[in-house]
């Protein structure tokens, strides 16, 4: 137990102490000159000009005083109507003049009263929507493509899908028939050669990968239909509780993500995307090691590949943010593993849930309940410690919901909160590095 301390104690120093570099081994060079080196650096201005700013607008504007949980729900309805085309501006949880005229669109757009103001359930189906919308990645895009009204015309199928009303399916195309007329010719002799080739395609062979987004948008329909998500009172399937919080916290990261992409200028998201794809390659290795290898040792050759990537602790954690929302929204799933492993070797302790999952559920890393334990309790204890909830912050009793379906999966004891976890899933400490 010290030598893991001083293991890791090592490690953070590590982070802050060492110089930066051009990495020359093991991918960091790709993840330092292709990712980090166009998008970590903005993220980090970017962050210095918000703290500048808020300084400023707190010495001539007075805002009311809102719970964090609040601020955050807001600011997911803002994105909620920015996605489906009633423009909110930039989400900052505030519902200024924008945000209003925005929701008066969306209102007006659905048929209810555009008054501005969101009832309960208008907010809870535009949430819904968007968090749906966001789980079926591919599917969704394929769906807004296809539709004459785009975004918008994607929220009114939801709408219609609730209420019982059948949407037109796309016909497939005609054949074409070409017609020959008759001929009293003796026909050619027709040889194998000249007939067609038929290639069929093969639904059985290969390593095809579970779609993510495909099973979180099921998720989303069975908890709609079951009204509303699981709480610890209603559990009584474990696997189910935790493929509904997987996927939530899978939303959560997609939003924050695209949030922070907002502000890297100069770059399309299709272009930010493109880059992050290359970093799913030089990850590879440590998100396969997943599977195989205690938290120790994963958490050990992660931070070696973080020491040579010559980048500094607060460019990685941007970076890595930007890319997790990628990785999820394209389910590319060694990209969204690959920087949820670098977010917690950084000390955000709280993305070491995101690694329980993926062992749990079996998502871009082998089925091992046994070794999602300790990334759980990774995360559970980072939130309980003080650091911040980033998936879901307003259910106070997430964590505890979490810790119960977690050991019921593994046919151990549910967990106290506070408590010590069972042999062999020690959680790893969490250290906070300073940026």
């Amino acid at each position: 137990m010290i030598s893991k301390q001083l293991t890791m104690i090592c490690l953070a120093f590590g982070l802050v102490a060492t110089p930066v570099t051009r990495a020359t081994a093991d991918g960091g060079d790709l993840l330092g000159g292709i990712v980090g080196g166009v998008i970590g650096g903005v993220i980090v201005n970017e962050a210095n000009k918000n703290r500048q700013q808020t300084r400023t607008r707190t010495v001539y504007r007075s805002v009311p005083a809102v719970s964090s949980a609040e601020r955050a729900e807001r600011r997911e309805t803002q994105m909620a109507l920015n996605y489906f085309g009633f423009p909110a501006g930039t989400p900052d949880g505030v519902l200024g003049r924008n945000s209003r005229a925005a929701i008066a669109s969306y209102q007006l757009h659905m048929g209810y009263s555009s008054t501005g103001e969101l009832s309960q359930y208008e907010k809870d189906f535009l949430l819904t929507s968007y968090r749906r919308a966001l789980a079926g990645g591919p599917v969704t895009n394929q769906q807004i493509a296809a539709n004459p009204m785009g975004p918008k015309g994607l929220l009114t199928a939801y709408r219609n899908e609730m209420a019982g009303i059948g949407t037109p399916q796309a016909q497939p195309a005609a054949p074409n028939v070409v017609v020959v007329a008759p001929s009293y010719e003796e026909a050619p002799e027709v040889t194998e050669a000249a007939a067609p080739t038929l290639v069929l395609p093969n639904f059985m062979g290969g390593d095809t990968q579970a779609s993510l987004a495909s099973h979180c948008n099921t998720v989303s329909l069975l908890t709609n239909s079951n009204g509303g998500f699981t709480t610890l009172a209603s559990m009584s399937d474990a696997a189910f509780a935790l493929n509904e919080q997987f996927c939530l916290a899978r939303t959560y990261a997609i939003a924050r993500g695209e949030e922070l992409a907002g502000k890297v200028q100069g770059f399309t998201p299709q272009q930010i995307a493109q880059q992050c794809d290359g970093f799913g390659p030089a990850m590879k290795d440590h998100v396969a090691a997943l599977s195989l290898k205690s938290q120790d040792d994963v958490l050990k050759d992660v931070g070696g590949f973080v020491l040579q990537s010559g980048m500094s602790p607060a460019q990685l954690s941007g970076t890595a943010k930007i890319c997790l929302s990628v990785g999820y929204r394209t389910d590319n799933l060694d990209v969204a593993i690959g920087s949820a492993l670098l977010l917690a070797v950084l000390g955000e302790g709280a993305y070491g849930e995101l690694m329980g999952h993926h062992l749990a559920q079996g998502f871009g890393a082998s089925k091992r309940p046994d070794l999602a334990l300790a990334w759980y309790e990774m995360g559970l204890a980072a939130v309980s410690s003080g650091s911040e909830a980033v998936f879901a912050p307003g259910q106070p009793e997430r964590s505890d919901l979490i810790r119960k379906a977690a050991f019921t999966l593994t046919g151990g004891p549910a967990l106290e909160a506070g408590s010590a976890p069972a042999a062999g899933a020690a959680a790893l400490p969490v250290f906070a590095v300073d940026q």
